[in-house]
């Protein structure tokens, strides 16, 4: 039974050369006929191992050395509808929104990126003159 859905932003800055890039992930939260809960992620609807350990890293794209990633940010999704929440019925017949079939993929990397050099975003204290 899926117990929880969320899309995690994870971050990795690269511990060689301090590039810094950040993800998003779909996570799924399984719970099991022995009451065992597992996680699951996908990144561009495909299966991963987990971003949080190092064989789940994706690689730096300048160096190629993986760094686990941290969350940064999350956004849990519904399981399943409020009864006072707005819905459509899904025809039984004939296309529904056709359409979402040749909606490009939103893709896991394709959010703004962090600065990679966060130190020259940072206001200087130094006094001037």
């Amino acid at each position: 039974m899926i117990t929880e859905l969320a899309v995690e932003r994870v971050e990795f800055t690269c511990g060689s050369c301090w590039h810094r890039w950040s993800v998003d992930y779909d996570v799924q939260r399984y719970r099991d006929a022995l009451d065992a809960e597992w996680e699951y992620f996908y990144r561009d609807n495909t299966a991963v191992p987990s971003p949080y350990t190092p064989k789940g890293a994706p690689p730096c794209e300048h160096c190629g050395r993986r760094w686990v990633g941290r969350l940064v940010a999350r956004r849990p999704v519904p399981l399943s509808g409020d009864v006072d929440a707005p819905r459509r019925q899904v025809p039984a017949e004939g296309p529904h929104r056709p359409e979402r079939h040749a909606a490009p993929m939103l893709h896991a990397a394709g959010h703004q990126q962090p600065q990679s050099d966060t130190r020259s975003s940072q206001p200087s204290t130094e006094p001037s003159g």
